[in-house]
């Protein structure tokens, strides 16, 4: 007996010694974080955090563009249905940002100022808040699948494909919010590997999924959501597990503490990315209306899909330009709580430098290729292509604007200027999308809606360059001790 009795004494006493040991190397990890982001020169910096984000988000849209075109295969019709679902997913991205952001700014900012226990009751509040949110969307979807399908902007020919695509899409809602909370949590912590092995994982696997329920089962559009579930959910899994790894705030359920300060916390940092992501998808949802009711008499899906092609093509170009402010985001989070403000003005002006740069390339290509990024997707359709080219050519024309306002977004979200990140959030799918969409179809047309996103990029640009100015001169006087 007595032997058992010392026997145990010596297991807990090395269990003991394993978990203050795995401590010490989580605090050592941290601290090399901590000190990689507040040391490292600024452009290097960003750059390195800022590639891996480009990867995970561009490989995100090139599956939804891979979606589109396996799906393009089958008809005119089930490329609208799958487009008119994508406003849909588009709501399911807002509110895993809202969560995402909404908590990894916090968690960022604590991490900078070293409070560590903070940081961590963050991360479970604001995952588990997230799981169940979507939770809520999976079981009002699927109890109203049928009206959400119209709500989203579907013609009756659309509905059943729309309703098949939704389908699946809704059973994985708690998966893709939870997941998209989690991704954003590990960027802003600063380790966007960890986050980009996870997304991009999930991405390929949809690309494979696709293929094989598409193209080899012959499933037809509910195979294209049946893979984004399979896919999604491995890598939500993977997302999962590398919270445990290298230095990372750990998800623990016991520090889940849905308290009224850090829920409002989550929405002062978040409620700017929901506005952003959440007016996206009401923005297409109105396209997808405007468009079927400025089409020619049974031309109602081509335009519809015009639209809708030409919204991913856009994803696709945009998906860099935020993967370039989210590799600033934890260098501006971990700065500013350190009250290091020159290197927060120094990756700001860093980083509209080169979303200008990356915008001017990719609008000129964007431009000179139009018929054939259109084609790509469907060949077949000559009324979707005219559409389409014309369409993509005047968002090509104001894209490079957004070079200024996206990271301008960020920063402001970034250090809590809730005010001013959530006005300028909602510009460019809100205040200065709407009238423009009421204003120019009512003058010209088709060709009015064709040009309504260009000339809200130019309304946002204008409301964010005061903002930029003035942030500057702001973190310059930080800089200096004099702002008061």
């Amino acid at each position: 007996m007595e032997q058992i009795k010392t026997d145990s004494v010596l297991l807990c006493q090395v269990f003991k010694q394993t978990l203050v040991h795995s401590d010490n190397v989580d605090i050592l990890k941290s601290e090399a974080r901590y000190r990689r982001l507040t040391e490292t020169p600024v452009p290097r910096l960003v750059l390195s955090l800022a590639v891996p984000t480009v990867i995970s988000m561009s490989i995100s849209a090139i599956y939804n563009i891979v979606d589109s075109w396996f799906v393009g295969h089958i008809s005119t019709v089930a490329t609208a249905g799958v487009g008119v679902a994508f406003a849909y997913q588009s709501l399911i991205q807002a509110t895993g940002f809202f969560f995402g952001h909404g908590s990894g700014n916090y968690m960022s900012r604590a991490l900078g100022a070293r409070d560590a226990e903070g940081a961590g009751k963050m991360a479970a509040t604001g995952f588990l808040s997230s799981f169940l949110m979507g939770l809520v969307f999976m079981v009002l979807g699927l109890c109203f699948m049928t009206p959400l399908s119209r709500l989203l902007g579907a013609t009756p020919d659309v509905v059943p494909y729309s309703n098949a695509y939704l389908r699946w899409i809704l059973i994985a809602t708690p998966f893709l919010v939870s997941q998209m909370t989690l991704n954003n949590q590990l960027r802003l912590q600063g380790n966007a590997m960890l986050a980009m092995i996870g997304i991009a994982a999930g991405a390929v696997l949809n690309i494979f999924f696709d293929w094989l329920l598409i193209d080899r089962l012959d499933l037809g559009v509910q195979g294209a959501s049946m893979a984004t579930l399979i896919s999604q959910f491995i890598s939500w899994c993977l997302l999962l597990w590398a919270t445990t790894l290298d230095g990372n705030v750990h998800i623990r359920l016991r520090n889940f503490a849905p308290t009224f300060d850090r829920l409002r916390e989550i929405g002062a940092g978040g409620l700017p990315s929901l506005m952003r992501q959440s007016l996206s998808s009401i923005s297409a949802i109105c396209m997808n209306w405007a468009a079927a009711s400025y089409a020619l008499q049974g031309q109602e899906a081509s335009t519809i899909a015009a639209f809708t092609v030409v919204a991913r093509v856009m994803q696709t170009a945009m998906a860099v330009i935020l993967g370039v402010g989210q590799g600033f985001q934890p260098v501006c989070g971990f700065n500013w709580g350190a009250r290091l403000y020159g290197r927060v003005r120094q990756s700001y002006q860093f980083t509209i430098s080169m979303c200008v740069v990356i915008l001017l390339v990719t609008s000129t290509l964007g431009w000179v290729f139009a018929p054939q990024i259109i084609s790509f997707f469907r060949d077949e359709d000559p009324e979707l292509i005219r559409i389409g080219t014309t369409v993509l050519r005047w968002q090509c024309v104001a894209f490079p604007l957004v070079g200024l306002t996206t990271p301008t977004n960020m920063l402001l979200q970034n250090i809590r200027r809730t005010g001013r990140a959530t006005l300028l959030a909602m510009s460019r799918h809100g205040f200065a999308f709407y009238p423009t969409l009421f204003i120019l179809p009512a003058i010209w047309g088709l060709q009015g809606l064709e040009a309504t996103m260009a000339t809200a990029d130019v309304i946002t640009f204008s409301i964010a360059l005061p903002f930029a100015i003035g942030m500057i001169r702001e973190l310059s006087a930080r800089e200096r001790g004099e702002f008061a």
